[in-house]
């Protein structure tokens, strides 16, 4: 570790040797993991079209990678705490190759849901480890300017996500969105087993099994809750999946609480420094990612816009974040998280005032990327000092837990969100088709 002369203790930074390359391996595992998340939205017409599949399953296709992913982190960050972080970092980024294969080449939606469910699988060994490995390799301003960047750039590359798929479809059919990462995917394995280290401040203590299965059950099962809500006939499973849900996490809850070594420690959550981010982080990327996956399906269904335009569109969210995230280090620095995480959240809440106002059936451009400008700037502004403050309330060789959280506001915030739209989105349909069907039968009539 290196540290630079002068300074204060509060304000001297650390960072690992060839901190460059161990950043930029860091940065590209996590750009593996967002891409995944993001290209899969711009391909559900095409995919719908293919399969002839419903809404519902559209929707749990959109939501899959996320809910795997959101539903394994708590668990997995644990699992690299005590295992080695490197370790799971070069076996998620591993797995996410078969994973993109199987996905890109399924015979059914069926194969193609699992297949993105055993991708977020692997973003959630290797996603929430590169946020761990960055909080025990840096501290003071240096961590603080290397979240921003991990932050920025993911974000972006998430927005981009719908670009790249959008260019790859004008040409290919549905399943090379989920080939794109698979050259990404060798270069960040190449990278980080060269540069990250192997073990930085990892624990020895047992991990709580038993917790971590809870965890999976109790996320997994609100997300499908959440998702199967509005599904016509789908009430009594979206019920059971409820009560599992709550059951699983009164059941996490007791354990944690008994646990000698707990999975998530309720003591640091229950710090508010801790459970505000965590709140914050949840409504901060949903927003992005329910702006994605509801944007794609408006742009393409009700504006007509093609596949590579819908994907194009997104561009001022990507550039907004860019630009935005690392100016948001400087912000903490002298006006606090506070103040930085409210800004953002105002200019969130203007994105979808915006989408709410001016986007309708004869939306121009101008209105559309607006709106996408908007919310990449207030995620810009509020994901660094989200994930900052969670990784910094957190003793370093607790890391997979803040990283984890980190993780979880980011996926459960995109799954829940997406959940929601898309439950909308299929009351929404219902709604038009029947008015369809009362429209032709009164034009029938009268022709009669």
């Amino acid at each position: 570790m290196t540290t630079p002369p002068g300074g204060t203790d509060a304000e001297a930074s650390t960072a690992p040797e060839a901190a460059k390359w161990v950043l930029v391996s860091l940065i590209l595992v996590a750009a593996v993991a967002n891409l995944n998340l993001a290209v899969a939205n711009v391909a559900l017409p095409d995919i719908g079209k293919a399969f002839n599949a419903s809404q519902t399953q559209l929707n749990l296709v959109a939501i899959g990678y996320s809910l795997g992913l959101a539903a394994s982190v708590i668990y997995l960050g644990a699992l690299g705490d005590r295992y080695g972080r490197k370790l799971m970092l070069m076996l998620g980024i591993g797995l996410s190759i078969p994973a993109c294969l199987l996905a890109a080449l399924a015979p059914t939606i069926q194969v193609l849901f699992l297949a993105r469910l055993v991708g977020g699988l692997s973003a959630g060994m290797a996603f929430p480890t590169t946020l761990a490995l960055i909080t025990a390799l840096w501290s003071g301003p240096a961590r603080t300017k290397s979240i921003a960047l991990w932050s920025g750039v993911g974000g972006a590359l998430s927005a981009l996500g719908p670009l790249i798929a959008g260019f790859l479809l004008q040409y290919f059919y549905w399943g090379s969105v989920f080939l794109v990462t698979l050259p990404l995917a060798v270069v960040a394995l190449g990278l980080a087993f060269k540069f990250v280290p192997a073990h930085v401040n990892e624990d020895s203590d047992p991990v709580d099994n038993l917790g971590g299965m809870l965890s999976i059950v109790m996320v997994g099962a609100l997300v499908l809750a959440i998702n199967f809500a509005a599904v016509p006939n789908a009430a009594a499973l979206a019920a059971g999946l409820a009560i599992l849900a709550v059951a699983a996490a009164v059941g996490f809850v007791i354990r944690q609480r008994r646990a000698k070594v707990p999975l998530f420690d309720l003591r640091i959550a229950g710090r508010q420094i801790f459970w505000v981010a965590a709140v914050a982080g949840i409504v901060v990327f949903g927003s992005l990612m329910g702006a994605m996956f509801i944007g794609q399906q408006f742009l393409q269904n009700v504006l007509g816009y093609s596949t590579l335009a819908s994907g194009a569109s997104i561009l001022p969210a990507a550039i907004a974040m860019v630009i935005v995230a690392p100016r948001s280090a400087k912000l903490i620095d002298r006006h606090g998280s506070r103040f930085t995480l409210l800004l953002g959240y105002a200019f969130c809440l203007l994105s979808f005032l915006t989408m709410l106002l001016l986007w309708n059936e004869g939306s121009a451009f101008w209105e559309v990327g607006l709106a996408y400008a908007l919310v990449g700037v207030g995620v810009g502004l509020a994901g660094t000092p989200a994930s900052h403050s969670l990784t910094g309330s957190v003793p370093v060789d607790r890391a997979g837990m803040a990283s984890g959280t980190a993780d979880l506001q980011r996926d459960l915030g995109g799954a829940i969100m997406q959940s929601i739209l898309g439950a909308l989105l299929t009351i929404g349909y219902a709604s038009a088709f029947a008015a369809d069907i009362t429209a032709a039968e009164a034009s029938s009539q009268q022709q009669i």
